[in-house]
């Protein structure tokens, strides 16, 4: 998202509160109203999407380049107020730390956006809920923030882990698990990468990548392709696609290149019966049905399930008869009621470390005992999916994660008790060696430069029953 997007100063637009006073901007409530709801254990993108609906494509990017700022800056942030505030952050209501986040982040990294704006939006949202008390300090803090610019960075740490964790805002003990496996250069550069905004990559449905990207083009949206990922069209400047005629017209989705390898890795056999058994939001099981007779893209929740079978409407793919390509329905992985196919996606629930860049709020959302308890779902799900692979059939098992408990060693475990699974990558050539690693997709976003994945191709011995 671009640093340039001029913040919403229209009056017309803004909210009226109680009394004389500054008018608080749409886009700033939204703001503070998605990290209330993050704060709430509530996800970023459905908060912002529930949040922005009101509001024009303009200033939704603006939104999300703000609130998606503060979240990949939060630590650094949080650093540098906290030494501006006697006693701490800890003293603050969490709502009131909000508000000086979100200015800090203007101030600091927004520089289209004047500090007059930011510093009064902050202090009139403050002093409207939390009385005039907390909008002087608000005030105080931030117009010091703004004074001390060209000496804002907080000090670091001596220790090279915590001061890669401060620097670019990760907890530290996500930091340390990476440096132990991938080095501190790796890391920092993992680290950096998470802090930039992820490109927008479209996939051509109905017509060829030259079509679409022709079809663009007359819509003023231009495009490039996207190393190792054939016919995948990155978008190079902001857009609000869901206003462009090929988007109507259902002539692309959205998929990041790490989604569309692990499809592709998958490679499944032409014709063939495939079931995609966590599907939502449906992105795998439209690729799958590049090569498969079948599809049968399934979801526990009947929500994402639905919100998947408007995806495909919007494309004319047509879900209502099992005579067609495609079947949607509501089904628990973990204990799928269908006849054995002759392959079977699980894309399972993961922490989605390898997605970070895209979801920030993922990164402080993260404990350590996630790990363990998505591994026992990661496992259930495993072994419940291998029971309705057809004997000669193919497994396929993906995350988005880049921990060995979600990957590999699910993996290995499984491999330990099934004797009748084995490893088989795809044919030479499907995919680039470059992501392959024994056999095994492996997608690092320091490496690579998409989303993390990993998945595993594992066939079934012809003569089990």
């Amino acid at each position: 998202m671009s640093a340039t997007a001029m913040p919403p100063q229209h009056g017309k637009r803004a909210t009226k509160g109680k009394g004389p006073g500054t008018a608080i901007t749409p886009s700033r409530s939204a703001a503070a109203g998605i990290l209330g709801d993050v704060h709430a254990g509530h996800l970023l993108d459905q908060s912002f999407e529930r949040r922005t609906t009101t509001l024009d494509a303009r200033d939704r990017r603006w939104v999300q380049e703000l609130v998606w700022g503060v979240l990949r800056h939060r630590e650094r942030i949080d650093a540098i107020l906290a030494s501006r505030i006697r006693g701490g952050l800890s003293v603050l209501d969490d709502a009131v730390l909000d508000v000086l986040r979100l200015g800090t982040h203007q101030l600091l990294s927004m520089d289209s956006v004047p500090p007059y704006a930011a510093i009064g939006q902050s202090v009139e949202a403050v002093k409207r809920k939390h009385g005039i008390g907390a909008a002087k300090l608000v005030n105080a803090v931030l117009r010091r923030v703004d004074r001390e610019r060209a000496s804002i960075e907080p000090t670091l740490p001596a220790d090279p882990v915590e001061a890669l964790a401060l620097t670019h805002s990760h907890p530290a003990w996500v930091v340390g698990r990476w440096a132990a496996r991938f080095g501190l250069d790796h890391t920092a550069s993992l680290l950096a990468l998470n802090n930039t905004p992820a490109p927008v990559v479209v996939r051509p449905h109905g017509v060829s990548a030259a079509m679409l990207a022709d079809s663009l083009t007359q819509s003023d949206v231009s495009t490039r392709d996207v190393p190792m990922v054939p016919e995948s069209l990155e978008i190079t400047g902001p857009v609000a696609l869901t206003e462009v005629e090929a988007f109507r017209r259902g002539q692309f989705y959205v998929q990041d290149p790490a989604a569309s390898l692990v499809a592709q890795y998958a490679h499944v056999a032409e014709g063939s019966a495939v079931a995609d058994l966590c599907a939502a939001p449906g992105s795998k099981a439209l690729e799958l049905a590049r090569r498969a007779g079948t599809v049968i893209a399934a979801d526990r929740s009947e929500a994402r399930v639905e919100r998947m079978r408007s995806g495909f409407d919007r494309l004319g793919v047509d879900t209502t008869s099992p005579a067609r390509t495609m079947i949607t329905m509501v089904a628990d992985a973990t204990a799928p009621t269908i006849d054995p196919v002759d392959a079977v996606l699980v894309d399972v629930p993961c922490t989605g470390t390898g997605t970070f860049r895209r979801h920030p709020d993922a990164r402080w959302r993260l404990q350590a005992s996630d790990f363990a308890v998505l591994g026992t779902l990661q496992r259930q799900i495993l072994h419940a999916a291998a029971g309705v692979v057809r004997a000669g059939g193919l497994l396929i098992y993906s995350t988005c994660s880049l921990e060995p408990e979600e990957n590999d060693d699910v993996v290995d475990a499984f491999l330990a008790s099934h004797p009748d699974f084995v490893v088989e990558p795809p044919p030479t050539g499907v995919v680039s060696d470059a992501v392959i690693d024994r056999g095994r997709l492996r997608v690092l976003p320091q490496q690579h430069g998409f989303d993390g994945a990993f998945a595993v191709r594992l066939r079934r011995n012809a003569g089990s029953a």
